[in-house]
This record gives C-alpha cells, structure tokens and sequence, in this order.
C-alpha cells in the first residue's frame, strides 16, 4: 500500500479487508520508500512485484497510478489520484443499489467540485443504467475527457449522457439521491478562500433536500465539513447514508482483493528473471 496522502477509509478499509481475508497488507508512506529519494516508479513497480501479489496507490498525479501498472507484473488499485477515485465510487453504487434494490433507472445528483469522486460516479454511472446530473461553479466542471468518456459509455449501455449544469437546485429536483464532496481537496489549501466564494451556493441544505425525490438519500465520500459543502441537518439527518458508504468500503474492497489477486496471484515459476 504506497499512499502518498493520508487516509482514513483508504488505509482501513484496505488493511482490515487484507487481515478479515487471511492476508498481509503493508502501509508504506511515501517517505519510507525510495520514492522519496528519486527512484522511479517503474523501479519500485518492478521490485515491489518481486515481493508482493498485489499494490494499492494512492498518490496525487495519476500518471504514477498508470506508471506502476505499466511497469508491475501484479494487480495495482487505484486507492485515489487526482483524476480518479475508482474504490469510492464501487461502495457508493453498491450502496445506493443496497439502500433503493436497484441502479438502473435512478438518477443521481453531484452538486460541488467536478473532481476525482464526480469523474469516477459519472463513468460509473454510464454503465450501470444511472442518470447522472453534475452541477458545478463555472470554472469547476467536470474534465471534458471523462465527460466524453462518460457519455459514450453511456452511448453503448443504452443510457443517457450526463446532464451538465450551473444550477444545483435544478439539478436537485426529482434527483433519487444527492451527492456532494468538500470544497477544498487535499493540496488545494492555497485557493481555499477563492474556492468558497465560488461554491457560495453550492451547499446541500435542506431546502435542497425538499427538492429530491421524498425517498432520496444524501450521499457523501468523507471527510465532511458541516455548514460548508453540506448543512449539519442533512448528513446527521435520517435521509443520511454516509457512514454506510464508508462501511461499504471494506465489504466492496474484499470483493475487489479476492476479484483481483484470485486471477492474478502470480506464478512462481513464471516470473520474470
């Protein structure tokens, strides 16, 4: 586990899951490793290989997400990067589909920051039949990639394209679930004061909540912070599923060790000399 940010669900949710399956999970900071002393990624992926069956990052460029699986002869996770957050969104969807009994045909509001958690829900979407609504600040949409990315996958699944917007009351309205994630990532400490101003208006209130489908859930990837990006009402009121989310991390994670390290487990025999 190379994590170049800290964590909390991540990390957890990772070494339980490891333990609760009968394995060893290894929590390395990135300052433990060489990393920090300028070795390459392709070397650590290589080496690591050598060690172990399986690697989790989460790191701030993606770029060293896509170097260490070029380069590792093991499974590599994406435990977050600064384009994606593919774990998260696994226990959201499976979440969402334990709380209503389905996916297909729900519709599922995003209201803030078109980062890492908006790109992932918005491709997971796509292929699992969800009606996506993004409502974002200008200046903070989506990566038009992902959107197109989305879009067609979308295209080949039969579903619709995700709706893009400016006004989250809008979004909110008949939405079977609302979604929001902090203003301020980690690394984006220095435009904090900028980024709220922008996202004035952005909160997820109760007002908004009425605007929801009277079934609807609010939905969060934590850490939250109350009376910024969500009114304290919302995420300790009963329509809440945040802290299932984070349990669900674990339970979906397994499923995803077992998926990933059952097929590809590597061959002693087989392995490059």
């Amino acid at each position: 586990m190379i994590f170049e940010k800290p964590s909390t669900r991540t990390r957890v949710s990772f070494e339980a899951g490891m333990f609760e399956l009968g394995g060893l999970a290894m929590f390395l900071g990135a300052e433990a490793l060489q990393l920090s002393r300028g070795e390459p990624v392709a070397d650590t992926a290589r080496v690591l290989s050598r060690y172990v069956d399986g690697i989790v990052a989460r790191v701030g460029s993606h770029e060293t997400v896509l170097t260490l699986e070029k380069h590792a002869s093991v499974p590599v996770i994406n435990g977050l990067s600064d384009r994606l957050h593919p774990c998260q969104a696994l226990a959201d969807f499976f979440t969402l589909r334990e709380r209503r009994g389905r996916l297909e045909g729900l519709t599922l509001t995003y209201v803030g920051d078109g980062n890492n958690v908006c790109h992932e829900l918005m491709l997971g979407a796509a292929k699992l039949g969800v009606k996506m609504r993004v409502a974002t600040p200008a200046g903070f949409e989506p990566d038009p990639e992902i959107t197109a990315s989305a879009t067609a996958a979308a295209r080949d699944a039969g579903g619709a394209p995700p709706e893009l917007g400016h006004d989250a009351l809008r979004a909110a309205e008949g939405a079977d679930a609302i979604y929001t994630d902090v203003w301020i990532s980690m690394g984006q400490e220095q435009e904090a004061a900028e980024r709220r101003r922008a996202f004035a208006g952005f909160a997820v209130t109760a007002e908004m909540m009425s605007l929801a489908r009277p079934e609807a859930v609010f939905m969060h990837c934590l850490p939250a912070h109350r009376g910024e990006e969500v009114a304290g009402e919302v995420i300790d009121g009963p329509r809440s599923i945040v802290f299932d989310q984070a349990e669900n991390r674990l339970h979906v994670q397994k499923a995803l060790l077992i998926l990933l390290l059952g097929a590809g487990r590597r061959d002693e025999k087989s392995r490059p000399r």
